[in-house]
């Protein structure tokens, strides 16, 4: 039977902390304790199979993406009584990039899959929706189209068409088509954009009109713009690539009938705030929100362009909601859902209903259903439901200074029931590299390190996400340099509070954070007595070359400059594992998905036939039919597994 709560007065009236589920939250004022028992890896690696949730405009349906060791589907559930109404069953080595509802009678959604292109690894997206009524599910696109096949620019709000940027075959620059949302989307298909010569990013208005487009070359950003529908394109300005003070920003929202909208652009204290911007000049107009301190992520707009919410990260996650009856609920939900984190995952169009869900960096969490008519609760889904919360750690927020002299924050997350002295440690950079960030936010691996007894640091190395403008730009042609000296500081700075032995670390990472540890082994083996890389980059060249094929040519070129750096005469193969692992002398694990489209699998292979060529013993483990992370909890669990017998013979906690 679901769990429901009411909410009545100025409060909830809520038991949730009674809940098996919620358990009690680890706090950093209870008195010693012996050390908890072990958490079994599994628990941390079964979930629910629930994952990406949707209400529908009008609040009635939820989509959500399901997830079972075989195969992944989008399920539509009655939000009232959550029957299943309708599944789609996704093809098999394919990726669900996204879904979402257009209008309350379809779904749009985006599957990549691995594909060769002149040659080389690259990834193929296409878009296609799905009618509840008619039960077809046809492709939005045409067969010849380039890579890059779900650039959708906007959503007609009754659902009846959408308009798509792409090329009409690999060899043009990419026009806007006007798809209908019928079961043969290709009849009634219209060019509204013609290709014009550089332009690689179209953008809409709020009323579908195509307004702007962006052009690259030559190292020139041109910027064509229209004020009227029916006006041709003119150029209003050309913006040099390499001039900061002339960067595109992001466009939050172009109003229709004017040349007035929203942009994300730096403040005059360099952080990324919400900003009026006029289109047809480029000036920039008065700042409708900053976020103190902090870079704003993403903001809401309502349907007539008034700022709704504005999303920005601290220490966790934060919504700032503007609308007053939306203000005060938020309030009264964080108020009544004490000691957990907040969020409201998904609003009907009406807020009649909202999935709202609650957790915290050590409570992976859980989903309720609010019904503002009934003024409930209901209890919907829970994160990891076989995790015993009661055994989990807290990671807390830390600060220190790098040797060039960089503040940089991160997490320290210590072993329950142990001294915080001398402890072994593990270094647990993020993946990304640029624009991400670690947080407070519960994270299986950690937990599973902290309850076998190591103390766990995860830095926010230059050129994280979230810091601003020029934090992000110290990271700039710095991966395997200064990115890597900040990682060596995290240690060190464990080191000298007392908190790690300094003979007993070893990094772990996925991702950015894989060829992090990676490095760490060939480049620091003085430091390091070992490293776990999952998904890892371990030859940049290849792995820039993959990356072009996903982005524009003047976005592939920003993208090699930033991971090379200015001077393009340095060789990444000076920070390549493959190229430099002859310097191995470190025991590491190097683990892979072998459908993996973000690090294609080829970057492990790589490594693995250098290393057999080098002569240098490496353990590995790769899983059929998992990407860039796991769709199967058997699967992770294998991984928390390998990850504990690895350290238990290379980095034992005992």
């Amino acid at each position: 039977m679901a769990q429901r709560q009411t909410l009545a007065g100025l409060g909830l009236i809520l038991a949730l902390m009674a809940s098996p589920v919620w358990g009690e939250a680890p706090s950093a004022t209870r008195p010693a304790e012996a050390p908890p028992p072990k958490i079994p890896t599994l628990s941390l690696a079964k979930d629910s199979g629930i994952g990406t949730m949707k209400l529908s405009p009008d609040g009635t349906l939820i989509a959500l993406r399901s997830t079972t060791k075989d195969s992944t589907s989008i399920a539509v559930l009655d939000a009232a009584t959550k029957d299943v109404l309708h599944r789609l069953a996704l093809p098999q080595r394919n990726n669900l990039e996204w879904f979402r509802w257009a209008g309350n009678g379809k779904l749009l959604f985006s599957l990549s899959t691995p594909t060769v292109y002149f040659g080389e690894e690259a990834r193929l997206s296409r878009l296609f929706f799905y009618d509840l009524a008619s039960k077809a599910m046809p492709f939005i696109g045409r067969p010849d189209m380039g890579l890059e096949g779900d650039d959708v620019l906007f959503v007609d709000p009754a659902g009846e068409y959408l308009l798509l940027a792409m090329q009409r075959t690999i060899y043009d620059y990419p026009s806007v088509w006007r798809f209908a949302l019928t079961e043969k989307p290709i009849k009634g298909v219209k060019e509204v954009q013609r290709p014009t010569q550089g332009i690689w990013e179209w953008f809409a208005d709020d009323a579908g009109i195509v307004r702007m487009g962006m052009a690259f070359a030559g190292g020139k950003v041109r910027v064509m713009y229209r004020a009227k529908p029916d006006d041709p394109l003119r150029e209003i300005a050309k913006i040099t690539e390499d001039n900061a003070d002339d960067k595109v920003w992001d466009v939050l929202r172009i109003t229709s009938g004017s040349d007035e909208g929203l942009v994300l652009k730096p403040d005059d204290n360099g952080r990324i705030a919400v900003r009026k911007f006029n289109y047809a000049t480029r000036q920039v107009g008065e700042v409708i929100y900053a976020a103190p301190g902090w870079d704003v992520d993403e903001a809401l707009t309502d349907k007539d362009g008034k700022l709704l919410a504005a999303f920005y990260t601290d220490d966790r996650d934060r919504a700032v909601w503007f609308e007053p009856k939306l203000k005060s609920l938020y309030a009264r939900l964080e108020k009544a859902i004490p000691d957990q984190h907040v969020w409201i995952v998904s609003r009907a169009e009406d807020d009649s209903r909202m999935l709202v869900w609650a957790g915290n960096e050590a409570n992976p969490g859980q989903t309720f259903m609010f019904d503002a008519a009934k003024r409930s609760l209901d209890s919907f889904s829970a994160e990891l439901p076989d995790l015993d919360r009661s055994l989990t750690a807290s990671p807390k927020p830390i600060r220190y200074t790098a040797r060039d002299g960089t503040a940089i924050n991160g997490y320290l997350t210590l072993p329950r029931g142990r001294s915080a002295k001398k402890l072994p440690l593990i270094v647990m950079p993020h993946g990304g590299p640029y624009g991400v960030r670690d947080k407070l936010e519960f994270d299986s691996t950690v937990q599973l390190l902290a309850n076998r007894g190591y103390a766990v640091i995860q830095p926010n190395y230059r050129g994280s996400g979230g810091y601003g403008e020029s934090f992000a730009e110290l990271g700039a042609g710095q991966i395997g340099r200064a990115m890597q000296d900040d990682l060596d500081d995290a240690m060190d700075w464990a080191v000298k509070e007392g908190i790690a032995d300094p003979a007993r670390v070893c990094m772990v990472g996925a991702s950015y954070g894989g060829y992090a540890a990676l490095w760490a082994a060939i480049r620091n083996p003085e430091r390091y007595r070992c490293a776990v890389s999952f998904a890892g980059v371990t030859d940049w060249k290849k792995q820039l070359k993959y990356d072009a094929n996903f982005f524009t040519r003047k976005g592939a070129k920003s993208w090699r400059t930033r991971i090379q750096g200015e001077d393009a005469n340095f060789d990444l193969d000076l920070v390549s594992p493959v190229a430099q692992i002859a310097r191995l002398t470190r025991p590491v694990l190097v683990t892979h998905g072998e459908d993996d489209s973000n690090v294609p699998f080829k970057q492990f292979l790589l490594l693995r036939d250098a290393a057999t060529k080098a002569g240098k013993p490496i353990e590995t483990l790769t899983f059929a039919g998992e990407g860039h992370g796991f769709a199967d909890d058997a699967n992770e669990a294998r991984y928390l597994d390998a990850i504990e017998a690895f350290l238990a013979k290379h980095n034992p906690a005992d």
